[in-house]
């Protein structure tokens, strides 16, 4: 059984998930897909279920896997455009903002899928500087649980696979950070039931040290660990 330790990881770069990992957007990605449930005839809390960490079209062909996927797509545009004008309630995850601050000079990429409009609108909102790399909706073909947006973030930033660090709150994020061959802290409560290597509750316990050859220490206070 995991035990509540300290715990450490070496890395070379870190790869941030968005909503839930950096900014809690629970709220907004309730509302809007409360509405779409409802629409579509089927029972929200269900739907609310399996919507975080993939792209909406996803979620959608998981939940009416014989609609057709021009329909989700179509969609996806018009649930991407009203989370980006819904900010109500955004908010950084706890220890965001410091957690952030201490990347200034460390490599690392946001890997969400969410679309640039939209994670332009959710930093912003929640005050987080945006990393200059990042792995947005459109740079990809596949949505996570695929790796391809966590490999495009390493290769992007010059690292191998398996020198990167995935931050991630969700189920389909936790299994593509695996798929992409790199180590994975979970972060809150979603993260906590699919055994990611390092659990933290949220990111204040988070400290991140780049010693002189640029190995990153990621200490974590009050982490569960495998």
């Amino acid at each position: 059984m995991p035990a509540t330790t300290p715990a450490t990881l070496t890395a070379r770069a870190l790869l941030l998930d968005m909503d839930g990992t950096l900014v809690n957007s629970d709220a907004v990605v309730e509302r809007c897909w409360r509405r779409w449930a409802e629409r579509e005839g089927l029972d929200p809390a269900e739907v609310l279920k399996v919507v975080h960490g993939r792209q909406g079209y996803a979620t959608m062909a998981a939940l009416l896997p014989d609609r057709p996927m021009e329909q989700n797509l179509a969609d996806n545009r018009a649930i991407l455009a009203e989370e980006t004008a819904d900010l109500d309630g955004v908010v950084p995850v706890p220890g965001a903002p410091a957690f952030m601050a201490a990347l200034a000079t460390v490599p690392h990429a946001l890997v969400t899928s969410a679309d640039e409009a939209l994670a332009q609108a959710r930093m912003g909102a929640a005050g987080l500087a945006m990393p200059d790399t990042r792995v947005t909706a459109e740079c990809v073909g596949a949505s996570k649980p695929d790796p391809e947006g966590f490999l495009k973030g390493a290769a992007a930033l010059g690292f191998a696979p398996e020198d990167c660090v995935v931050f991630e709150d969700s189920e389909a994020g936790i299994q593509a950070g695996r798929a992409a061959g790199m180590r994975v802290v979970g972060v809150g409560p979603r993260a906590a039931a699919f055994a990611p290597d390092v659990h933290v509750g949220d990111l204040t316990g988070v400290r991140v040290e780049r010693g002189p050859d640029g190995t990153l220490t990621l200490a974590f206070s009050a982490a569960r660990a495998a």
